[in-house]
């Protein structure tokens, strides 16, 4: 089929491992980019992929779907949220986040392309 690229997101393009407590898998096809993130009990942004991002907060704006498990995300301004399974979600930079529960979170997200990679 001529226009058509697919690929199973448990063979991911990468992985990208967190310090601890999880993972990201991601595909990348032409100009689009998913993620299935797993953060374990314990994740914690800052604790987690701040190390790898270097930065204060988050500044990755996310788009996606939680399937399982439960996170909370803090934005700067002090609003928190709490996803759960079935959530479909907008969030823009500049967040902490952390899991909850004895859970892991699952999530789809396409707001990954640099998401858990070194700044440059």
């Amino acid at each position: 089929m001529a226009g058509a690229d697919t690929r199973n997101i448990d063979e991911p393009h990468e992985t990208r491992k967190f310090q601890a407590n999880g993972q990201l898998e991601v595909v990348t096809l032409g100009d689009f980019t998913i993620g299935k993130g797993t953060f374990e009990p314990g994740w914690r942004w800052s604790n987690d992929v701040k190390p790898i991002a270097g930065t204060d907060m988050c500044m990755t704006r996310h788009t996606g779907v939680c399937v399982s498990g439960s996170m909370v995300v803090r934005s700067q301004d002090g609003t928190e949220v709490t996803l759960e399974a079935g959530d479909v979600f907008v969030l823009e930079p500049g967040h902490d986040a952390w899991t909850v529960g004895d859970e892991p979170c699952v999530m789809y997200d396409t707001g990954v392309a640099a998401y858990a990679k070194p700044l440059s």
